[in-house]
């Protein structure tokens, strides 16, 4: 989501977090899914056409599927990002080729409560840079999963996930941002991935389920988007990656809602 300032988190109740552990389990085979059908030759379009089927299949719908910012309505149920696109790209006709990473994004409804998603995956034989740049993004998910202790800050979520990224040469993106889940797709609060100073008070507090989702890239972390379309971009043509789980705040510690953690 959109770097802005939110209103109050939720804490959900004993039935809702069974039914975010749901909707949570149904977005990650629907992910996984897709992750078995990459490969050389394959066009983002056939991923969508997989991905509306089972979710059709599960009784479910998709969450990202007419959603809207402003004026402008988000027509598929993925968002498949290649190479330089970090996120909100289109699937398209193009095939994918080999030597590209692409970022799949994928959210679904189930029973009132959302499920969300995010993992990214080499075409083939990539780069040194791709496998770099997917491996310390993948490190970062659980970095920040870790910080994510009640009574901690959304502000140390920040900091583990900037700190590990930075550490390891890769850029993380500012302008777009973890989130609370639930009933809605975007609740508050928001999960920045650096150290953002407005988070310091924003305590994480048991019940509260958040989507923990570094975004984040080989080269300069700037990002823009081009007018009236949705793909963010990087500035300098590097290759981004994007992995997310959602997330309960627990008494002993975080729980990983969007299960299989690996896929």
């Amino acid at each position: 989501m959109r770097n802005r300032r939110p209103d109050a988190p939720t804490i959900k109740t004993p039935a809702e977090m069974d039914a975010m552990r749901a909707a949570g389990r149904l977005a990650r085979s629907v992910l996984a899914a897709m992750g078995r059908m990459i490969a050389p030759g394959v066009t983002t379009l056939e991923l969508e056409a997989e991905a509306q089927r089972l979710t059709a299949a599960a009784g479910a719908r998709g969450a990202f599927y007419q959603y809207r910012v402003g004026a402008k309505v988000y027509p598929y149920y993925l968002c498949t990002s290649v190479n330089d696109c970090v996120v909100h790209g289109f699937p398209a006709e193009r095939p994918l080729a080999e030597g590209d990473i692409i970022s799949i994004d994928y959210g679904c409804e189930l029973n009132g409560f959302i499920g969300d998603t995010a993992w990214t995956w080499p075409v083939g034989e990539v780069s040194e840079t791709a496998q770099h740049l997917l491996r310390v993004t993948r490190e970062a998910l659980y970095v920040g999963i870790e910080a994510a202790q009640a009574g901690r800050r959304g502000f140390d979520i920040g900091r583990a996930v900037q700190n590990h990224c930075e550490s390891n040469g890769c850029g993380v993106v500012r302008a777009l941002v973890g989130h609370g889940i639930g009933r809605r797709m975007h609740e508050p609060p928001q999960v920045p991935n650096y150290a953002a100073p407005e988070t310091v008070r924003d305590r994480l507090r048991p019940g509260m389920t958040i989507c923990i989702e570094p975004m984040v890239t080989a080269g300069d972390w700037r990002v823009y988007e081009p007018e009236d379309r949705w793909d963010v971009l990087t500035v300098d043509g590097s290759l981004a990656a994007h992995f997310e789980h959602c997330i309960a705040i627990g008494e002993d510690g975080p729980e990983i809602l969007t299960l299989p953690e690996e896929i």
